[in-house]
């Protein structure tokens, strides 16, 4: 008993001491005096508990697991051991159990403001918006001045798609912490899905102030939208990469060179399914040569069930998942693969795993296609581009080295399907005769300036509309408002909805000429126009996603369409739209352009990136450091190549 009695006593003031160490930040020291207490009196829930804490600090969050399991083995009532445990588990990934976990400790504390937030983060992981929104909302009635709940509402509005409401939560947000990381950013964003530009400017100018004095003010994606500066650009992603994604200490690939009799290539992307990038990319991933290539897939999404989700598990040598693996536990993985290259195809957009890449898994690490910009981040070594989209005395924007395609660097499925019937106008929403402007893209690309053009064109144009993407259903109320305020009547704006991709695709066949949009063109948008025939008008604009589509329109024969200013852009859509001969003849030239011009030869882009694979692979293998190049064009395909292509294609 005397000797139990000693050892408890002792095991407290090891406790203590590793109290002191926590207090002053130090989780590992901590950790060294919690494990000499447990050493001698295994048995108090709270040391384990703290053990957890340490453990959680020191980002190993496997092990806090079974340390706050440890804890609730003990004291089944303890909320903090659920509350934590919910959070080692989020950040493995393992959401169902986070969720569970919070549920615990909030039935052992309703009121508990911080387990109804991550109770909410948990459920927003899990594609469960609205439940997360009340979760959130219970939050705030808890703690009516809670930043991160005021934050995540928004969030989960936007995921709800209604960008006016995380407008108001953002607004909110503000009011409360002037300067809470990337809010700013994220309300220009959300204003601009909505088309609601009111105090636009100066939201603008005050984030555009706040990334060039170094401040978290905007995430990378939505500031491609507004700002016109690649230097810019660059800096808020190096701002927003060094907030969420530095480069590991420890990084999973350390040096070893792979002597594979197949160079290995691993694509990262939360996109195999239904989805822009997959249509773009998946006539590349079964053209990929097998004979010199392996390739992977790094399935960061779900499966939708669909017949592209199908052929991309078919297209691939090996479909990996890794949604539901920590950074950590995807790094490791790739590194056992030995994944000689990896491309991020989602970069700062959509299903996002650039701490994959910040845990380094891999000896070449590659930016391409899903984000149309820099990583600001040192460990991606190259980006995917071609010389119009970034031009050679922009390189020093770049944190990556550019790999130079000829033709474009927007991969293309010649083989996409469109709905031989054609919608009426009437179904379509369209008034039966007069001229059709059409702009597909993304609401948040459409600005001020370029809606003002599209107003005049309008009013210059009799019995013309202008057809749009509905995305949500605040747009349609302010852009009409916004057309009434220039004397244009606001039926004249005509709505579309999704569709199954074949079906749009064909309803395109209802319009006269796609206008393009700036900072941001069209970019899937744009190849789909032209792939179903419609002429698209762009105007080059000064950064990356600026000059997409001018990129496209190259590569199909169409410069002519590329404006170099806004007054050539307004000039030239009044000359197509006057002038039926003219536009006739540019229908015919695209005609016949996209079945003999590179931008949809798929296999002539498969033979230029693969060269471009393969000399990132030798600048590798033999110690050189990344540095840009430029792939040399194919000038036509010879016959043993089109036969080779031919014998390729899926039945």
């Amino acid at each position: 008993m005397l000797k139990h009695a000693i050892a408890k006593a002792a095991a407290s003031y090891l406790r203590r001491r590793g109290d002191m160490l926590s207090a002053r930040r130090n989780p590992a020291g901590a950790l060294r005096w919690y494990e000499r207490a447990l050493s001698l009196h295994p048995e108090p829930a709270l040391t384990h508990y703290k053990c957890g804490n340490s453990l959680m600090a020191l980002n190993r969050p496997a092990e806090a697991v079974m340390s706050y399991s440890a804890a609730l083995l003990r004291r089944v009532d303890y909320a903090d051991a659920f509350y934590n445990r919910g959070l080692a588990y989020h950040a493995l990934k393992k959401f169902t159990d986070a969720l569970d976990d919070f549920d615990q400790a909030l039935r052992l504390k309703p009121n508990d403001a911080e387990a109804q937030n991550n109770r909410g983060n948990a459920l927003l992981e899990l594609k469960r918006p609205a439940d997360a929104l009340a979760s959130y909302e219970l939050a705030l009635a808890a703690k009516p001045a809670y930043p991160d709940a005021l934050h995540n509402c928004a969030i989960a509005q936007l995921a709800l798609k209604r960008p006016d409401a995380a407008a108001d939560a953002l607004v909110r947000l503000l009011k409360l912490v002037p300067d809470y990381p990337f809010a700013k950013g994220k309300l220009l964003h959300a204003k601009m899905l909505a088309c609601d530009w009111q105090d636009l400017q100066q939201i603008a100018a005050a984030v555009a102030a706040d990334v060039r004095a170094g401040r978290k003010a905007a995430q990378p994606f939505g500031y491609q939208a507004v700002s016109i500066s690649p230097r810019d650009l660059h800096a808020c992603a190096a701002i927003y990469a060094a907030a969420f994604y530095p480069a590991s200490p420890t990084p999973a690939w350390t040096g070893q060179k792979y002597d594979h009799a197949k160079i290995r290539v691993g694509y990262v992307a939360g996109e195999f399914r239904e989805h822009a990038t997959a249509l773009l990319a998946v006539r590349l991933f079964e053209l990929h040569d097998k004979t010199r290539f392996e390739i992977f897939a790094l399935d960061n999404g779900w499966d939708d069930g669909s017949a592209m989700r199908q052929r991309l598990v078919l297209a691939f040598d090996q479909f990996v998942p890794i949604a539901e693996l920590s950074d950590d536990a995807a790094a490791e993985l790739i590194r056992r693969y030995e994944i000689d290259i990896l491309v991020n195809l989602n970069g700062y957009f959509g299903q996002v795993r650039q701490g994959i890449f910040a845990r380094r898994p891999c000896p070449v690490q590659v930016n391409f296609l899903g984000f149309p910009g820099t990583l600001g981040a040192d460990y991606m070594d190259y980006i995917v581009a071609d010389h119009l989209v970034i031009p050679d005395d922009e390189q020093a924007f770049y944190s990556e080295k550019v790999a130079y395609l000829p033709d474009s660097y927007q991969v293309n499925d010649a083989d996409r399907c469109i709905a031989p019937a054609t919608p009426t106008r009437a179904q379509a929403g369209l008034p039966e005769h007069g001229f059709v402007f059409c702009c597909f893209n993304n609401n948040y690309k459409i600005t001020p300036e370029f809606f003002a053009i599209w107003m005049r064109l309008l009013g210059r144009i009799p019995d013309s509309v202008l057809w749009l993407f509905e995305d949500n259903t605040a747009v349609a109320a302010n852009l009409r408002r916004a057309a009434a305020r220039y004397g244009i009547e606001p039926a004249r704006l005509v709505f579309a909805r999704n569709v199954d991709h074949a079906e749009h695709l064909a309803r395109h066949r209802l319009a006269d000429l796609f206008v393009d949009t700036l900072p941001y063109n069209a970019h899937t948008t744009a190849s789909d126009a032209l792939w179903a025939g419609l002429p698209l008008l762009t105007c080059r604009g000064t950064t990356f996603p600026g000059r997409v589509a001018a990129s496209l329109l190259n590569a199909v024969g169409l410069p002519e369409l590329i404006a170099g200013s806004l007054e050539e852009y307004e000039a030239l859509a009044i000359k197509l739209a006057t002038t039926p001969a003219e536009l006739s003849a540019v229908r015919q030239t695209l005609a016949a352009n996209r079945h003999t011009h590179p931008l949809f030869d798929s296999e002539r882009f498969r033979c230029h990136i693969e060269s471009a694979y393969t000399i990132m692979w030798e600048k590798y293998q033999s110690g050189e450091t990344p540095s840009g190049f430029s792939v040399p064009s194919l000038v036509k395909l010879n016959a043993a190549a089109v036969l080779t292509c031919l014998k390729r294609r899926s039945p």
